[in-house]
Parts: structure tokens; sequence; C-alpha cells
């Protein structure tokens, strides 16, 4: 298994909208950026993931599950954008802040760390069990 970050702005998309989605989860669509698209190519079926709120909140709040492996992004004719289908898994029992993880030094390496600004983005396991440990949730 591996796992993942996907960011979203919470006023745009946020938790509560993708818990509503239920267990047969939504596109991660929208995506226009060749390393993102790239690492949806790259998920499989049951893959985890963080749930990022950007922009405003900039926190962790729950872990997602890949419930769709890489298709054609229906927002769009060109064949250039994949997107995945994830689903909401669990809230966080404490979000887990930007300011937590750059503060945190065995994050220092975490893709969140070096390059904010790629919306989906690979997590190595031990940084998914640091988080997870600090989230408060089981893993």
């Amino acid at each position: 298994m591996a796992y993942w970050l996907f960011k979203s702005e919470p006023d745009v998309w946020g938790w509560d909208h993708q818990t509503a989605k239920g267990a047969q989860g939504e596109e991660w669509d929208g995506v226009r950026n060749y390393q993102a698209r790239n690492n949806m190519r790259a998920m499989k079926l049951g893959d985890k993931g963080f749930f990022y709120h950007s922009r405003t909140g900039l926190e962790i709040v729950g872990i997602v599950e890949v419930c769709a492996e890489a298709h054609p992004d229906s927002t769009t004719d060109d064949n250039r954008w994949d997107c995945v289908d994830i689903k909401a898994v669990r809230p966080f029992a404490k979000p887990v802040s930007l300011e937590t993880i750059k503060a945190d030094p065995r994050l220092s390496e975490m893709v969140l760390v070096n390059n904010s600004r790629l919306s989906v983005q690979p997590v190595s396991e031990d940084e998914w069990r640091v988080i997870c440990d600090l989230g408060q949730t089981e893993i």
C-alpha cells in the first residue's frame, strides 16, 4: 500500500463534502499539474491518503482511501488529465496543522514541507505513522 496527501480548499471541497459522498466516494477532479496527475496514475485501490485543508485551515483533517484507480477526468475533454476517486475513511481526533508538521524534525523531508504547492503528493510510511499519531487516529 502507498500513502498520499490530497489538498483542497475547504470552502470549495472540504472534509464535510467528502464524507457526505459516503462509500461511493467522489472524483478527485480538476487537477491540472502533471506531477500531481502522475501521482494519481500511480495509485492503487485501497491506497490511503491524508485529506488536507489548504489556503484556510492549513491542516490534515482526516483519512481517505482510493476507491477507483486513475481514469479520465470528467471535468475536461482533454485526454491528458486523469483523476482517481476517493472516499472518506475517518476524521482525525485532532487535526494536524502545517505549523505542527513543519516543527517536527521527523517530517522535515515531507513533500508538504518542501513543495507545498503540489496538490496530490506522496507520503512515506514513516511520515504516515507520525502524522496519524499526532492526529490521534489509528493507522
